[in-house]
């Protein structure tokens, strides 16, 4: 019997691109650890699970993020709901609030976040750059947006990172931590639910207890997961996405003077980052009934992982595909093909767009501190847990000249 890949090993987990090219070659569609999931990791594969709602479902994943050993899981249950009509309140509440127009409305206060947390790093001469920007960044700005206090975000960023964590076998020492984490969570969520209830505030909390939305009234319960999907989404995607944009910076130095030199390619290196080096590698699926990819019988109710960090990287879609190439024209299925599949990727491509422009206006030099670097157990987002950088700022001179493009039109 074939030994299954474990792709929450510590050495495929550091860099998973060799593993699945294997897959890819040999094992296109197979059994992998953990828990038996069937991954899939052709692009042509992977888009056709995301393309088939009515054969690969999205509610299946409360098998997987809702074990038995953990009981109720908002985040499973927000995720399932994306297979529901495209009408539902919160689904309509969600579209507008992540509108391009609101997300404009918004882009000067990620800015203005993205100018302070860079100016606080130039007076240090190395950082854990997670700790000092790609994490503060997006945490404050949903906090802005949900109205949380911002002297909360690392508590909710534990929390979420330990929501990417769920697995349906844990130890008994992280399932205590895990079951906790969703106690506590959901308490703090119910909590300003009611205080919003009884005090509205300008926030997207006090928009979901709106009476006019359209359609039946969501439950708190409904409203509950949804927000937990928003802060997980929220943090899981921006935060790994800008720590992998620098230390691609950091390995390819003539690939940052590029950007320096020229700011309008920030967005194609955003979109090449995300088709090169995703934070998000897999989604989770369950059949919905027999069915076969690439010559491979799955069975109903088979638990899918369709590995969109392989499909990025799959040699019949992209030519060159192990090479970053700013100008690439292919986009990337990175967040899937669904607006609704990640409700953080409109925001996180924002918040990475500004995030690099304020960087790249103050630093001209990004080196990796010698460290194990460790990475999370989680099945479909990949982060590091910390980032050790030396940053050289711009010379003196050429500073006032650099950041006065950050915020022009």
């Amino acid at each position: 019997m074939t030994r299954r890949v474990n792709i929450l090993s510590d050495d495929f987990r550091a860099n998973p691109y060799p593993g699945y090219a294997e897959l890819r070659r040999n094992s296109p569609v197979t059994q992998v650890e953990p828990s038996g999931l069937w991954a899939v990791s052709r692009y042509e594969d992977v888009a056709f699970v995301l393309d088939n709602p009515l054969l690969f479902s999205a509610e299946g994943i409360q098998a997987v993020w809702e074990p038995a050993w953990l009981g109720y899981n908002p985040l499973a249950h927000a995720m399932a709901s994306l297979d529901g009509p495209r009408d539902a309140p919160l689904k309509t509440w969600v579209s507008q609030s992540f509108s391009p127009s609101a997300l404009q409305r918004l882009e000067p206060r990620v800015r203005q976040l993205a100018d302070i947390l860079s100016d606080e790093l130039l007076s240090r001469k190395s950082t854990d750059f997670i700790a000092s920007f790609a994490l503060p960044l997006p945490a404050l700005v949903l906090s802005d947006l949900l109205g949380l206090e911002a002297s909360d975000y690392r508590l909710f960023k534990n929390w979420s990172d330990d929501f990417a964590c769920i697995l349906p076998k844990v130890p008994s020492e992280d399932a205590l931590r895990l079951r906790n984490t969703v106690t506590r969570l959901t308490g703090h969520l119910t909590c300003l639910i009611e205080q919003r209830r009884l005090t509205p505030a300008d926030d997207l909390i006090s928009e979901m207890l709106r009476d006019d939305l359209p359609g039946p009234v969501p439950t708190d319960r409904e409203r509950i997961e949804l927000l937990t999907l928003l802060l997980v989404a929220g943090l899981e995607t921006t935060v790994p996405l800008l720590a992998n944009g620098l230390i691609l910076l950091a390995h390819q130095p003539e690939l940052l003077a590029q950007l320096r030199a020229d700011r309008t390619l920030i967005p194609s290196f955003v979109e090449e980052l995300l088709r090169y080096d995703p934070p998000t590698q897999g989604v989770l699926r369950t059949t919905l009934e027999e069915v076969e990819i690439s010559g491979v019988s799955l069975p109903k109710g088979a638990g899918v992982l369709a590995l969109t960090g392989s499909a990025g990287r799959d040699e019949r879609q992209y030519p060159e595909p192990d090479r970053f190439l700013l100008h690439r024209e292919q986009s990337s299925i990175a967040f899937g093909k669904d607006s609704l599949t990640c409700l953080g990727a409109p925001l996180a491509r924002m918040q990475a767009r500004i995030g690099l422009e304020a960087l790249l206006s103050r630093f001209e030099g990004f080196c990796l501190v010698p460290a194990d670097l460790t990475w999370n157990k989680a099945l479909t987002v990949r982060s590091l847990h910390a980032l050790p950088l030396e940053l050289t700022p711009v010379r003196a001179g050429a500073l006032a000249t650099s950041s006065a493009w950050v915020g022009s039109p």
